[in-house]
């Protein structure tokens, strides 16, 4: 049936009465008459040239028919609910930025009040998910999310590129006065290959990291170095606070590029939505500050 054609009142009195299994609850949840509800799936069932219903002395039953519709029908209106749901979200002053713990503790955190305060009507609400969002389902507005960039039919924009170097707290600083030193120190590892590309380009590739303690976030393997707990690797730059304070070294001068990259993203339908487009002005001035 034709888009043009869909009998949209009666499907959704239909949807209403199946639900209930009655057309007196149907219509009082759709604020209307008890009459005007059984008129409604009347017509429908007329058209289609089928029973939806069997109309019982004490109640009603679905058709085959009728089971059959029911979960197609209800599927596709709550579908339609959840996306204007989204587009209400999209157009208030809430917003939403999905990202990464680490990145969000390091370096968007510290830097949110001078959004604030240069757009106090906004809202922000951070929520920490390692996956990339699905944005038709999900009430986000924007990632920021590290990788390759390869994420089709979204906009991309790169932030700065990743750099790693070993970094350490004051209980290991004297112990790592060559490469050779760091065999004997617990390396902490936080998923990936990070140690391994920076080991291999530091002409030290055999030594093994598997004997450290294992995290799901550089941000708390960091704070474990700090801690004493052994030597992590990450991003220096983005501790750049604890580096100037003393509790964070960086042992070696190498930083080693892995290949990824942080990046906002979001759908090309929003980019001009006010909300957005403040905050991706405000990061890529961010981003030139820190350069």
């Amino acid at each position: 049936m034709k888009r043009s054609n869909l009998p949209l009142n009666g499907l959704r009195a239909f949807e209403a009465a199946a639900r209930h299994l009655s057309f007196t609850r149907a219509a009082a949840e759709m604020n209307v008459t008890q009459a005007a509800i059984s008129h409604q799936v009347k017509t429908l069932e007329d058209r289609l040239g089928l029973a939806l219903f069997r109309r019982l002395p004490k109640g009603l039953r679905l058709t085959e028919e009728g089971q059959m519709l029911l979960p197609e029908l209800g599927a596709a209106l709550d579908r339609i609910g959840n996306a204007l749901d989204r587009l209400s979200q999209r157009g208030s002053s809430v917003l939403t930025v999905s990202t990464l713990t680490t990145f969000m503790l390091t370096w968007l955190v510290p830097r949110l009040p001078r959004f604030q305060a240069t757009h106090p009507e906004i809202d922000v609400r951070l929520l920490t998910n390692p996956r990339l969002v699905d944005f038709d389902r999900e009430d986000v507005d924007v990632a920021l999310r590290i990788g390759e960039g390869h994420w089709p039919g979204l906009v991309t924009i790169k932030l700065f590129e990743e750099t790693i170097t070993p970094l350490c707290g004051t209980a290991h600083r004297r112990l790592l006065s060559s490469l050779d030193d760091l065999r004997s120190v617990p390396l902490l590892d936080s998923g990936g290959e990070d140690w391994e590309i920076w080991l291999g380009a530091a002409g030290v590739g055999d030594l093994s990291v598997t004997h450290g303690t294992k995290f799901d976030s550089t941000k708390i393997a960091v704070e474990a170095a700090i801690d004493g707990l052994g030597v992590a690797i990450g991003q220096a730059s983005l501790y750049a606070e604890d580096i100037a304070a003393g509790r964070l070294f960086q042992p070696y001068p190498l930083s080693v590029g892995n290949g990824k990259a942080y990046w906002l993203v979001y759908p090309p339908a929003t980019q001009d939505v006010p909300k957005v487009r403040a905050f991706r002005e405000w990061i890529l001035t961010e981003i030139g500050r820190s350069a």
